[in-house]
C-alpha cells in the first residue's frame, strides 16, 4: 500500500525542487528581459577619421561617456582612418541622418575639399554641423642657427635668401604643410618645402638643424619651448596662445592678417532631425562647462568654445573658403 506522505525513489523532494526552481526561472527570466532592452537601446558612433592616440582620438574618447550620460544612450567611438581622414568621413556621409553615426572633425575635413582632386562627399553639403568644441592652435619655430628672434627678423633674412631656407612638415597636404605655406605666401618670401610622414619628425629635423623651420600643433611644441636646440617666434591663431600667452601672434609681429588653427567639432550626415541636433549641440555645451572634460581639453591644447549649430555652420563655411585658398597658395594636390 502507497504512502500518501512517501518520497519518490531516491529520496528526492518535488515540491521542494519545485520551489526552488521558480525563483531561478524568474531571475533568468528578468537578466534575459534586461538584455533584451539592452541591446535595443540605440548605440552611438563617434567616428575618427585617424589612427588612434592622435589628439581627435583622445578629444573623442574624452568626451564619449559623458556624453553618452547626458544623451541617455551609449555612445563609443570607432577608429576608421586613412586617405587622409576622408575614408572616415566618407563612412558618416553614407551613414543614415538619424543621430546615431556622427565623425569628430577637425580642419582637414574642410582641408580635404580643395585637397582631393576627386572625393565621394561634399565636406559641407554631406553634413550637419552639431557641435563645435574648441580650436587648436600652432607654433612656428625655427632652428636656434638662424639668425632670427622674431618673425620680422626671420622674414627680412629670408627675403635676403630666397630659395636657401627650407621647412619641413608632416607631409604634403597636412596642416603643419599649409600654415607654413600660407605663412611663406603672405610674408612674400621663398622656402623649399622639405615633407616626412609625421609632425614629429619634421620637427626633429629642425631639432638636428638639417631644416630651418616648421609649424607645430602647440600641444606639439610645447616640449621644446625652453630646449636651445629651437626658438619659438609666434603663435598662429587670431588671439595669443592660452597656452603660451607670452608668445607675440604671427600677425602682430610680422605678418599681417595670418592665422591658421584648427576646429574640432562632432558632425553627422546630412539631414539629421532639427531635434537630434538641438539635443547633441545642448550636450556638448553641457560638457564644455565640466571641469573635467576641460581639464582633459586642456592636456591635447583644445581651446575650448561652444556656439550654436548655425554659428558652427558658419564657421565651416568660411574655413573651407579659407582653406581652399591656402590648398591653392601650397600647390598641393591629391589624386
Amino acid at each position: 500500500m502507497v504512502q500518501h506522505g512517501a518520497h519518490p525513489a531516491g529520496g528526492g523532494d518535488v515540491r521542494g525542487d519545485h520551489q526552488r526552481l521558480v525563483p531561478a526561472l524568474r531571475f533568468l527570466f528578468f537578466i534575459g528581459l534586461w538584455v533584451s532592452v539592452a541591446s535595443a537601446q540605440p548605440v552611438t558612433r563617434i567616428v575618427v577619421p585617424f589612427a588612434a592616440g592622435g589628439v581627435q582620438d583622445i578629444v573623442a574618447r574624452s568626451i564619449n561617456a559623458e556624453l553618452g550620460a547626458a544623451l541617455g544612450r551609449s555612445v563609443i567611438v570607432e577608429n576608421r582612418a586613412g586617405a587622409g581622414g576622408t575614408i572616415g568621413a566618407t563612412y558618416v556621409a553614407k551613414s543614415a541622418p538619424d543621430g546615431q553615426t556622427l565623425i569628430l572633425a577637425g580642419a582637414s575635413h574642410t582641408i580635404a575639399g580643395s585637397l582631393y582632386t576627386k572625393l565621394p562627399y561634399h565636406p559641407l553639403q554631406d553634413f550637419t554641423p552639431l557641435a563645435h568644441i574648441g580650436n587648436v592652435d600652432y607654433v612656428l619655430l625655427i632652428a636656434a642657427a638662424v639668425p632670427a628672434k622674431t618673425v620680422a627678423e626671420f622674414v627680412a633674412y629670408a627675403k635676403a635668401n630666397p630659395g636657401k631656407l627650407n621647412y619641413a612638415s608632416a607631409g604634403s597636404g597636412s596642416a603643419t604643410h599649409l600654415s607654413m605655406a600660407y605663412f611663406v605666401s603672405l610674408a612674400g618670401i621663398d622656402m623649399v618645402h622639405v615633407p616626412f610622414k609625421a609632425t614629429g619628425e619634421a620637427v626633429n629635423e629642425v631639432l638636428a638643424g638639417r631644416a630651418h623651420a616648421v609649424i607645430a600643433a602647440n600641444i606639439g611644441a610645447l616640449p621644446f619651448m625652453k630646449d636651445p636646440r629651437v626658438r619659438a617666434i609666434g603663435s598662429t591663431g587670431t588671439q595669443r596662445s592660452k597656452f603660451l600667452p607670452e608668445l607675440a601672434t604671427i600677425d602682430e609681429s610680422g605678418v599681417p592678417s595670418y592665422a591658421f588653427d584648427s576646429w574640432i567639432g562632432i558632425l553627422g550626415p546630412a539631414g539629421i532631425p532639427r531635434g537630434s541636433v538641438d539635443a547633441i549641440n545642448a550636450a556638448v555645451g553641457k560638457l564644455l562647462k565640466d571641469p573635467v572634460i576641460l581639464e582633459r581639453l586642456d592636456k591635447q591644447g583644445v581651446v575650448p568654445q561652444a556656439l550654436s549649430p548655425d554659428a558652427f555652420g558658419e564657421l565651416l563655411r568660411a574655413d573651407f573658403a579659407k582653406m581652399a585658398r591656402v590648398v591653392k597658395v601650397s600647390g598641393a594636390r591629391i589624386d
